[in-house]
C-alpha cells in the first residue's frame, strides 16, 4: 500500500472527539503520536481539522475569534491524535481566562513527550505576525518540531500565496525547530489537504 493510500484510508476512517482539557492532569495517556494545531484566533484551525478528516463539523468552527477555549483531542482510528489548541492573539474573554488558556497551551507544548509536530497556521492574506514569531521562538526553546501551514489561499491570487510562502520560508530558516517545507492550503477548496495528510501519516509512522 502506498503512502497516499495509507493516508487516505487513515483520514477517511473513524475519527472521534475524545475530550476537551482545561488542566494538565486531565490529559489523555501519551500512548499515541499527537499533532497539534496552533495559530491566531480565527485563522482556520477547526476548518483545517474538518477538511483533513473529511467532516463538516468534527471540530467546531466559528466566526467569533477565541471560540476554542480548551485543548480539544480527536482520536484518528486509534493511530494518532489531532489536538486543536486555543487560538492566540485575541479572545472575547477575561484576561484571567486568556492567561489560563495560554499557560495550559504552553505547558502542553513544552512537556508532551508524544507530540510529533505542531502545525502553526498562518492566514496567507496576512503572513507572519509578532505573536506567531513569539510562538515559534517558544517552540524553538522547547525543542518542539513545528511546521507552518498557510491557510485560506483561495482568498488571494496564486502568485501572492507563493510570495507569502517564500517570505515565511525565509523567516523559518532562522528558527531551529521549524520544518523547512511550508504547506499552502485551502480548507474551503480542499487545496493542499492530501499532501498534509500524507506528511502527517509518514511522520506518525517514523
Amino acid at each position: 500500500m502506498t503512502l497516499s493510500d495509507t493516508a487516505h484510508k487513515l483520514f477517511a476512517g473513524p475519527c472521534d472527539f475524545m475530550l476537551g482539557v482545561v488542566k494538565m492532569e486531565a490529559l489523555p495517556p501519551s500512548d499515541l503520536p499527537e499533532f497539534a494545531f496552533a495559530g491566531r484566533s480565527n485563522v482556520g484551525k477547526s476548518s483545517l481539522i474538518n477538511a483533513l478528516t473529511g467532516r463538516n463539523a468534527l471540530a467546531r468552527t466559528s466566526n467569533t475569534p477565541g471560540r476554542t477555549r480548551e485543548l480539544n483531542f480527536f482520536n484518528l482510528g486509534g493511530v494518532l491524535r489531532l489536538v486543536d489548541l486555543p487560538g492566540y492573539g485575541y479572545a472575547r474573554a477575561s484576561r484571567k481566562d486568556v492567561n489560563a488558556w495560554t499557560g495550559l497551551t504552553r505547558d502542553y507544548l513544552r512537556g508532551r513527550p508524544n507530540l510529533r509536530r505542531v502545525h502553526i497556521l498562518i492566514d496567507s492574506r496576512h503572513g507572519l505576525k509578532p505573536v506567531d514569531i513569539e510562538t515559534m521562538s517558544l517552540l524553538d526553546e522547547s525543542a518542539v518540531p513545528y511546521q507552518i501551514v498557510l491557510t485560506k489561499t483561495d482568498k488571494i491570487k496564486p502568485t501572492e500565496a507563493e510570495e507569502t510562502r517564500a517570505k515565511v520560508a525565509e523567516m523559518a530558516k532562522t528558527h531551529p525547530a521549524a520544518h523547512p517545507e511550508i504547506h499552502l492550503t485551502s480548507s474551503e477548496k480542499n487545496y493542499g489537504i492530501k499532501e498534509l495528510r500524507e506528511e502527517m501519516t509518514e511522520t506518525a509512522q517514523s
